[in-house]
């Protein structure tokens, strides 16, 4: 397998997928929203698996964050949030809101189960 830093987002989602992570999420209305139940998540109900950063190649602007997700009942995907000049900065708040309990210090993918 590649380094962390040689890895797109798209390689990343592909394998979070394959572990089951297949839930899409959209910020909206200052909540996590799950595209097919449409729940509104908060904070507290959300949490934190793994989280990767990326710094583009061509444009050190380019940068974003994927979250791996779990929910409180039990829903697991990603979310895709562009930080920096470019970002949703209601989105990164909501993500600085989740508690500090809720994320996880085991970022490798390898361990999931």
């Amino acid at each position: 397998m590649k380094n962390e830093l040689s890895k797109h987002e798209l390689e990343y989602l592909d394998e979070y997928q394959k572990k089951g992570y297949c839930c899409n999420f959209l910020f909206q209305d200052g909540a996590l929203v799950e595209t097919e139940s449409k729940y509104s998540y908060q904070p507290e109900e959300i949490f934190i698996v793994a989280h990767h950063r990326y710094e583009g190649m061509s444009n050190p602007e380019d940068m974003s964050i994927l979250y791996i997700i779990e929910t409180g009942d039990n829903k697991k995907g990603t979310y895709l949030l562009g930080y920096g000049p470019t970002g949703d900065l209601e989105a990164a708040e909501f993500f600085k809101d989740i508690p500090e309990k809720n994320y996880s210090t085991n970022a490798d993918i390898q361990k999931l189960t």
